[in-house]
């Protein structure tokens, strides 16, 4: 018969890590019946008691404590050699799935899903699934993106990133864009208010009352929105607002921070600009619209009061748009650049590099 084991004595700092792993959710089970054999052990219970308790055996009980004994809470973690369920799964089948997953598609299809991953490779779809979650795979999912070839490019990021980054003394940023085309679109049924276990619901199909086209200036100063809806979207509308923002800021040196479209470019916005010489324009790469922020504005402008509303026309939609304003610029709070051009450049290198790899 083995010689009894001592009494188990835990410090306060064992203790805790001890509780931690019973208490997580994540903690896998069999470590936390080690973590609650040994804190019930340390409050003086039997052997047989604790077995009785956690529904294991003595000799578990027994083997455990000594283990905390001989090497405290890391020593609950291992698992000796030769011992747990034995995989399944072979190595050599995991990274099979892997490069299959990776590298090829379907016949007749453009990804994998875990039913043909599962039916090809002769295992369960469960299998597929937790290889992919381990790997960090997910098929069905893609993110749109484009490199810029402009050759300009990073001459232009650089000079935005800059003005971000640190900007002219004694001037104001702003980020001008158009919203171009923005709809007002009536739904060919009442929708259904939320309540309690049922989400609000709209028709999927609607009906088109025309569309409006909001310029909008985002000032990095303090996070003010400019914005003036007009009909349509020439270079004599940019023109138009570039007027207003001439009002709006009288004293002050503006930089403003525009993608490459032509309107932006026309001889006409080039003669005026030469005659209002306090506004300057700095473009954005091309396909890239990216850096400039008052995109991240329209995003929330497009969440929060265009998706999911109701315009029986052009005026309502427009009403809309200026509410939100309102209430934006009632309590605004800047947007914040913080990647600079160097560590962005090095990202573009990197996707570049990959793009050669593939092709």
């Amino acid at each position: 018969m083995p010689p009894p084991l001592p009494a188990t004595v835990i410090d306060d700092e064992q203790r805790a890590v001890l509780e931690r792993w019973v208490g997580a959710h994540e903690t896998p089970q069999s470590l936390a019946t080690r973590a609650r054999i040994v804190l019930a052990a340390a409050a003086g219970k039997t052997n047989s008691a604790i077995a009785r308790e956690l529904g294991v055996s003595r000799p578990t009980v027994i083997m455990w404590r000594g283990r905390f004994a001989e090497g405290g809470p890391p020593a609950l973690a291992e698992t000796r050699p030769g011992r747990g369920r034995k995989p399944s799964i072979s190595t050599a089948k995991v990274k099979a799935i892997v490069a299959a997953t990776t590298q090829t598609t379907p016949p007749g299809g453009t990804h994998w899903s875990c039913r043909t991953m599962a039916e090809a490779q002769g295992v369960s779809p469960a299998t597929v699934q937790r290889i992919w979650d381990a790997h960090g795979l997910k098929p069905h999912r893609a993110r749109a993106f484009e490199l810029s070839d402009d050759p300009r490019f990073f001459e232009k990021l650089t000079d935005v990133v800059g003005l971000y980054l640190n900007p002219p003394e004694k001037a104001i940023v702003l980020c001008v864009d158009e919203k171009s085309q923005t709809q007002a679109l009536d739904r060919t049924q009442a929708s259904l208010p939320m309540k309690k276990g049922r989400a609000g619901t709209m028709t999927h199909d609607h009906r088109r009352n025309g569309t409006t086209t909001l310029f909008a200036a985002l000032s990095m100063l303090d996070g003010r929105v400019v914005g003036e809806c007009l009909s349509r979207h020439r270079h004599q509308e940019f023109l138009k607002f570039l007027r207003t923002l001439d009002r709006e800021f009288p004293e002050a040196e503006l930089h403003l921070i525009v993608d490459d479209h032509r309107t932006h470019e026309h001889d006409n916005v080039d003669e005026w600009l030469e005659r209002h010489p306090r506004l300057h324009l700095h473009l954005t790469p091309t396909s890239s619209s990216w850096p400039d922020l008052v995109e991240r504005w329209f995003r929330e402008l497009t969440d929060k009061a265009i998706r999911r509303g109701v315009f029986h026309s052009v005026p309502d939609l427009v009403a809309a748009i200026e509410q939100f304003l309102d209430a934006h610029n009632d309590d605004p709070r800047p947007f914040v650049w913080t990647a600079s051009a160097e560590a962005i450049i090095e990202k573009v290198g990197r996707c570049e590099a990959v793009l050669e790899t593939v092709h």
